[in-house]
């Protein structure tokens, strides 16, 4: 008997006990179908995060300077000159200043819009592109300017489109506004659209600040980030002398780390879905065993008509495997089904544009494992069907 006409009896075998076969595949459709939903959220939440991290850029270390004592802090000028001095590590610089001051357009207030001091450089680093007017430039660092770039939302929202050239009033200060940014965010609500940037030095001096004690630099290449990270914690370091007095993150290091934890997250809720795959499997041993009891008589007449011992295990090994197979392609469909429901959930429920997306590597995983199982699980009672005695197998009733 060759391999096909073994798997048409499988299959017909499986028609002549449909509920029985389908209870029989149950454990394995639940978890494969878990493994699907599970990989794909986190395929997902994976592309959703790197999706956020280049938003803020990967290539970009942030600065924050916490001084020693009272008297010893970092400069601007001195930030410039680090970054200068390695430019084959580093690249932009741009401080960054949190203004909190009212913003009032003619006699309305916009009460959440964020206002930010950056440097002419911020909006390259950042990759935003000015749809009107122009961005920041060194001159209005230099002198103090009070000019400003306002996003997409509150030109649209309060200027009908025609934002440049006009005053936005920031803490009672009258700001020009010198350009628009190309829309930031996908969403229609305010987001990141609803902010206005202003020369950080005009921002500094209107918060009373003396030093500015946070930065954004970037480096010239995101796979020397750690290299880049350690030369201006260097640089840092020579300064103050003491290592808490800065910290310096790297986006890229902190989304490998984010990565690696999510990765190992999904692994272990992967392989506990993955343990009704086990109890499937159990569950096809069983009825093969029992299927063997039923057909115990046929199996004795096959052998005395001389039938092998090897063809009477394939038989059975590959019923199981097809069963096995056939619950694993359900399993797959219904994760499938699954992941798209999951989708429309995460996106209305929460409001984040998250799609779970099982991969075609763990779809064939589980297609793999599911065959797998069957024939592991299968090879038992196979085992036992072959060497029955085929004098004792006719005799059986």
């Amino acid at each position: 008997m060759n391999f096909l006409e073994s798997f048409k009896m499988a299959l017909s075998n499986i028609r002549a006990s449909k509920m029985r076969s389908f209870l029989t595949m149950l454990g394995i459709i639940i978890g494969v179908a878990s493994v699907i939903v599970i990989v794909g959220l986190g395929n997902g939440m994976q592309i959703y995060m790197t999706e956020q991290f280049e938003s803020m850029g990967t290539n970009t270390l942030s600065v924050s300077i916490m001084g020693r004592g009272s008297g010893r802090s970092v400069s601007v000028d001195q930030m410039y000159e680090i970054v200068d001095e390695n430019p084959e590590y580093l690249d932009l610089l741009s401080p960054q200043v949190t203004m909190q001051a009212s913003v009032k357009i003619g006699t309305d207030t916009a009460s959440y819009t964020s206002i930010t001091g950056v440097s002419e450089d911020y909006f390259q680093i950042r990759d935003y592109d000015v749809a009107q007017g122009r961005g920041l430039q060194y001159v209005d660092m230099l002198n103090r300017n009070k000019v400003c770039v306002i996003g997409s939302f509150l030109n649209r929202t309060y200027y009908a489109g025609q934002a440049v050239g006009q005053t936005i009033k920031l803490g009672g200060n009258n700001f020009t506004i010198v350009g628009v940014l190309d829309e930031i965010s996908d969403s229609t609500e305010a987001s990141s659209d609803d902010c206005v940037y202003v020369p950080y030095s005009t921002a500094a001096r209107l918060s009373y600040m003396g030093n500015i004690t946070s930065y954004t630099v970037t480096v010239t290449d995101v796979n020397n980030a750690t290299a880049s990270k350690e030369v201006l914690e260097d640089a840092l370091f020579d300064i103050f002398d003491d290592d808490s007095a800065y910290m310096v993150v790297s986006m890229a290091e902190m989304l490998d780390v984010m990565s690696d934890m999510l990765n190992a997250m999904i692994t272990i809720l992967a392989v506990i879905a993955g343990i009704s795959l086990v109890v499937g499997g159990i569950g096809i041993m069983n009825i093969m065993l029992v299927s063997v009891s039923e057909r115990t008589r046929e199996i004795g007449i096959r052998k005395a008509l001389g039938a092998k011992e090897r063809f009477i295990m394939s038989q059975f090994v590959i019923e199981a495997a097809t069963t096995s197979a056939l619950g694993g392609a359900l399993g797959i469909l219904l994760g499938e089904g699954l992941s798209s429901l999951a989708t429309v959930l995460v996106t209305t429920l929460l409001q984040v544009q998250m799609a779970v997306a099982p991969s075609a590597a763990s779809i064939l995983m589980a297609t793999g494992i599911s065959i797998g199982i069957g024939i592991l699980f299968g090879y038992l009672p196979a085992k036992k069907a072959a060497l029955l005695n085929p004098i004792d197998a006719l005799r059986y009733e």
